[in-house]
């Protein structure tokens, strides 16, 4: 679970974007870009991480505040799944990331596996949906849910990409070491259970 610094700045961020997008009058927006700054500083002070820039990524939300969308892939064979191992922090995790703006969660994650391991998978069932912050994931500053998809191997061979450095199967009793801004042991052992158990229905937070 994110602490709770975390969650009062995410919500009074979230209430700030909404409200300067739907405000009527310059002396609302003040007020509520005056809020947006009291969740910058809460984050701030809980994060050690510099006011301006989160005030700066704050500012940078526009519309109605929701959730972002975070996709990833359970891919396996021969009883492993395959991770990746990301160039940014050197640990592994499952295939996926951000979806995109016109793209349906299918092709999404899909197109993360291509592009992050250079296999190709057809999905073919949602395994879970999970709130981020209910999970043992490293804190984000936004709100994030996370959709899990088991998917089918169809081709393609193993190929790193500007992300990731490697492309590996694993047993469940012999994960490395884990990116777990992205993906938990928890996650991925209920990962497996999925696929051994094709009648499990989707969990969600």
């Amino acid at each position: 679970m994110d602490p709770d610094w975390l969650e009062w700045a995410r919500r009074l961020g979230a209430i700030a974007q909404t409200g300067i997008e739907y405000a009527n009058n310059d002396y609302d927006r003040e007020r509520y870009a005056a809020v947006r700054s009291i969740a910058a500083h809460i984050a701030a002070a809980g994060s050690g991480a510099d006011v301006a820039r989160i005030e700066q990524l704050l500012a940078s939300e526009r519309g109605y505040a929701t959730p972002k969308v975070d996709v990833r892939a359970a891919v396996f064979r021969d009883g492993r799944v395959l991770l990746v191992k990301e160039r940014s922090d050197g640990c592994w995790t499952l295939p996926g990331g951000w979806a995109d703006v016109g793209e349906g969660p299918r092709a999404a994650v899909e197109r993360e596996v291509r592009e992050e391991s250079g296999y190709e998978v057809r999905a073919v069932r949602l395994a879970a949906v999970y709130d981020r912050s209910r999970h043992a994931h490293t804190p984000l500053m936004f709100h994030v849910w996370k959709l899990f998809f088991l998917c089918e191997l169809t081709g393609g061979s193993p190929r790193p990409s500007i992300e990731t450095e490697a492309v590996e199967f694993f047993a469940a009793t012999e994960l490395p070491p884990l990116s777990v801004g992205r993906v938990t042991a928890a996650q991925i052992a209920r990962m497996f259970e999925c696929a051994r158990d094709p009648a499990r229905p989707t969990e969600f937070d």
